[in-house]
């Protein structure tokens, strides 16, 4: 398995956010932010992990304490049930060595160790390959298309994928 840090998400962690707004990485949420919208997003993730509804993290890998993407859950709603979603983004320089799927497993056990217990979904587009992998490989259970709102009035022919967190399975090797 990779070797993975999960850093909780800190006031540092805006030049993070700031490399992340690639048109590639951003396609999925409907394309790159302008500053502003980055620093208020930054802002959002500060806020809502102190609230507790929302925890983001920085993914460290050897050799790279700034961080090499994020990854991340929150509160959502699901089918009008209390839900978990998961999201996550690895810089391209570093994809392709298994430290998304790392990262995700390694974010449910730290979901799984607080006492979570709604499901967690993750909504890659069906056109990403990369990011369905990463939910097979992290022990996520397809549940089929969905068409999914990630911003107002942007919608997104996605996967629906879930991992149940009472579940006393490990992620899959």
């Amino acid at each position: 398995m990779t070797d993975v840090t999960l850093v909780p998400w800190s006031a540092d962690d805006l030049d993070l956010l700031r490399r992340a707004n690639t048109p590639e990485l951003m396609d999925q949420m409907g394309g790159p932010e302008n500053d502003e919208q980055v620093i208020a997003r930054h802002a959002r993730y500060l806020r809502l992990q102190a609230e507790g509804t929302a925890h983001q993290f920085r993914i460290v890998i050897p050799g790279h304490p700034e961080g090499v993407g994020m990854v991340g859950y929150w509160e959502h709603e699901h089918d009008g049930r209390p839900a978990l979603e998961a999201g996550w983004s690895v810089e391209a320089e570093y994809r392709g060595q298994g430290i998304a799927p790392a990262a995700v497993g390694a974010m449910l056990e730290v979901a799984r160790a607080a006492g979570d217990v709604q499901p967690v979904h993750a909504y890659p587009r069906v056109d990403n390959p990369a990011s369905n992998a990463v939910c097979r490989k992290a022990g996520f259970t397809l549940l089929g298309p969905l068409e999914f709102e990630v911003k107002p009035g942007i919608v997104l022919h996605t996967n629906d994928w879930v991992h149940d967190l009472t579940s006393d399975s490990a992620m899959p090797t």
